[in-house]
Order: C-alpha cells, then sequence, then structure tokens
C-alpha cells in the first residue's frame, strides 16, 4: 500500500472542499447550487414543497453514476477517488448546499460548508455535532452555526472525512490500498451507501430548518 494512493480522512476534506467550491460556482454545463436552489423555488408555492421536490430528483441523478465522468476533461480530482464515487458524493453536496441556500444560510460562511459536509453522513449527522458539544437543538441550528470556532471546524471536517472513508470502505467501494479511478455503473448501483434520500431528509429536518437570524449569538457548547 502506497501512501499516495491511501486514502485518508484528510484526503477525503480536500476532495469536499474541492466539490463545494464547484457546487458554489458551477461545472460546465451544470447548475451551480444556488441556481438549483432558485429553479425549485421558482417552481413550487412553498420552501418545503421545492425541498422536497429537489431530493426526490437528486435520488434519480445520483443514482445515474458517471455525473462528473459524463463532462470530460473539464477537471481534474484533487485526490485518488472513484470517479463515480466522487460523482454521488458531488450530487449530494450540490443538493445539501442547495437546501441550505432555500433555507437562508450564506453557503459561502465555512460554517456552513461543515453543516452541509456533516449531512453527508445522514442519520450520523447528530453524532458527529454531539462529539464535539454542540447541542443539536432548535436554538443551535437558528443561532449558532457562524460563530463555531475554526477550530472546532477543522475537527469536525476531519471527524466527517472519516466517517465517509469508513462508510464507503466498508462496502468495499474504496480500495485504501490502490485506488483506481472507475467508469460504468460500479458505483451507481451502491449509492445506499449514505443514501442521497436521507441525506436530503437530514439537512431538511435536522440541520437547516430554519433561516438563520441577522446577527446569531455564540454556539452553546456542552
Amino acid at each position: 500500500m502506497t501512501k499516495e494512493n491511501e486514502l485518508t480522512p484528510s484526503k477525503m476534506v480536500q476532495f469536499l472542499d474541492w466539490s463545494y467550491e464547484k457546487a458554489l460556482n458551477g461545472l460546465p454545463k451544470t447548475q451551480s447550487a444556488q441556481e438549483l436552489a432558485e429553479s425549485y423555488l421558482s417552481k413550487h408555492n412553498t420552501i418545503d414543497d421545492a425541498i422536497d421536490a429537489l431530493i426526490v430528483w437528486q435520488n434519480t441523478k445520483a443514482g445515474t453514476s458517471g455525473f462528473l465522468t459524463g463532462l470530460g476533461g473539464a477537471f481534474t480530482l484533487p485526490v485518488a477517488i472513484p470517479a463515480n464515487l466522487a460523482s454521488v458524493l458531488y450530487v449530494q453536496l450540490r443538493m445539501v448546499a442547495a437546501i441550505a441556500y432555500m433555507r437562508g444560510y450564506n453557503i459561502k460562511d465555512d460554517q456552513v460548508k461543515t453543516l452541509v459536509f456533516i449531512a453527508l453522513t445522514g442519520q450520523a449527522a447528530s453524532d458527529i455535532l454531539k462529539e464535539f458539544g454542540i447541542k443539536t437543538s432548535t436554538s443551535f441550528l437558528k443561532v449558532a452555526i457562524r460563530k463555531v470556532p475554526g477550530e472546532v471546524i477543522k475537527k469536525i471536517n476531519q471527524r466527517v472525512g472519516f466517517r465517509l472513508m469508513t462508510k464507503f470502505g466498508s462496502k468495499g467501494i474504496i480500495n485504501l490500498g490502490k485506488l483506481v479511478p472507475v467508469a460504468g455503473g460500479v458505483i451507481g448501483a451502491t449509492v445506499d451507501v449514505i443514501g442521497t434520500n436521507t441525506i436530503g431528509k437530514v439537512a431538511k429536518d435536522k440541520l437547516f430548518i430554519n433561516p438563520p437570524p441577522p446577527s446569531p449569538d455564540v454556539v452553546t457548547l456542552v
């Protein structure tokens, strides 16, 4: 096993950072997270209806492998990660960022970005927040996100990277010894590893419940 081919939590976070930047700015011939959100908001009467419709459609898109590989040579992945796995993660991440935008969060904030990352862990999201002593009450979600200390943000991101690496690795999608980009439907059939629908619901119902107020208070740590 060579170090350059070993996927670590840090490398997973590096890929998530790359994906988030692409989600915010858009990839060739694709909508950014904000454009995606505004598109759904324009077609539905309520924010909840728009979010639900977005989740349904993203389930379909995530199940179609090769979202990123279909873009050709428009980009280079920052780390050695199977291309179809990268596609699924990108679709899920952009979906969550769009949900955050619809709920009134500033998706350019580092703290909001971390919440988006946390959503990718699905049902483990609450466990990660609790692990760092962050109350997952509605008051936290409404008030505190922009005041989470930078050092805590870094540690949370690393924990998310570890969780994702463990989740995919346990299903045999990631070979930690020799990562080779793949093509075709290999990863497309395994999107239930984390579950795009679960991720969307966690983002909607647990993490981005209400818009944050203009001047949030300091986060409550326990």
